[in-house]
């Protein structure tokens, strides 16, 4: 659920949830941004991009798995980002690549990987002015590179990323905070399971959640990538793809514990 202007935000969480409910889910808002093709009136951000080379330090090994490559799917230019995430972005990590496995194979052909397993997704950060187009050694897939422009706004979370202790409800009419949100705030969600999304919260619309918690809190939502016919890549039925991290990982910019995860129709 996003929204161009806090102050809207915060209003309307007030005016469905009531005061202190209201208070409560609008604290709970984050910064993100809409990835869509430049304009006119929209130009590049950085160098944000969806596929293309790769972006990395001079040496860096290309990320793989148990000897197989990973593709590039995204470049996100946090030297451009910054001023809008301002305190929600801890640490200054440059660029970051986002790598998932996805083979230029015949289906049969494919390795027998878990794609469950951590491995198979990699975030890498690098040093805007030492980093370098790397392409991708085969049978790793390359997709078009492709400038987006990052417009911020203001999220908030999905209703299966909120728990109980985060919202004030009625447990004698509601079985949970879920339930509270679907009811009151649900016809305000413009489900954007189907676009590509950075930071703030990611919206699955899937009845599931994303942003799994530990002691350090939520994950932080890094990446939400859809079914792009254009640049070619999909995942099941409608799939879209998540990138997370830990909090802790996050506010200490140790991008190796982020992780990636599928939800599809």
């Amino acid at each position: 659920m996003e929204f161009d202007d806090p102050a809207t935000m915060r209003r309307t969480c007030a005016e469905r949830l009531g005061e202190k409910a209201g208070r409560q889910y609008a604290a709970m808002a984050r910064r993100g941004f809409r990835l869509a093709p430049p304009t006119d009136d929209a130009k590049a951000t950085g160098r944000c991009r969806l596929g293309g080379p790769a972006l990395l330090e001079p040496g860096a090994p290309w990320p793989e798995v148990d000897g197989f490559p990973l593709s590039l799917h995204a470049v996100l230019d946090t030297e451009a980002l910054a001023p809008w995430l301002g305190d929600e972005l801890p640490t200054r990590p440059g660029l970051l690549n986002f790598f998932y496995l996805d083979l230029d194979v015949p289906y049969e052909e494919r390795p027998d990987l878990a794609m469950s397993r951590p491995e198979v997704c990699r975030v890498i950060p690098a040093d805007p002015a030492r980093a370098v187009e790397t392409a991708a050694p085969e049978p790793a897939r390359s997709f078009p590179a492709t400038p987006v422009h990052a417009a911020g706004v203001t999220m908030l979370p999905d209703c299966w990323d909120v728990d109980d202790d985060d919202v004030e409800f009625d447990k004698d009419e509601l079985w949970g905070a879920t339930l509270l949100l679907l009811t009151e705030m649900g016809d305000l969600d413009g489900n954007t399971a189907g676009g590509h999304r950075a930071f703030g919260w990611p919206d699955t619309s899937y009845a599931s959640r994303v942003t799994d918690r530990d002691a350090g809190g939520p994950a932080i939502h890094l990446l939400q990538l859809a079914e792009d016919v254009e640049l070619g890549w999909g995942w099941g039925d409608a799939g879209t793809i998540y990138f997370t991290i830990p909090a802790k990982a996050f506010a200490a910019g140790d991008f190796s514990m982020a992780t990636a995860a599928i939800h599809s129709c």
